[in-house]
């Protein structure tokens, strides 16, 4: 895999867990002090929607590894 392919996917892959890190901990400091009358485990959507975000990533990738592995 030609390394900038390489880096780009890496850099995006961690602007994607910034976010991530960023929307989760403003979310535990808006529900800071307020009691939970639910079980502390994500809900099902944002599961999926990181199983999602994880095949779409390993697609890309694999996609890389097949143009370069072509060329």
């Amino acid at each position: 895999m030609y390394p900038d392919l390489y880096l780009y996917v890496e850099r995006a892959r961690a602007h994607e867990l910034r976010a991530e890190a960023e929307r989760r901990a403003r979310a535990l400091r808006l529900n800071a002090g307020v009691e939970r009358r639910r079980p502390a485990r994500p809900p099902s959507g944002s599961v999926v929607r990181a199983l999602e975000t994880r095949l779409g990533w390993a697609l890309v990738e694999t996609g890389l590894r097949l143009v370069y592995r072509d060329y």
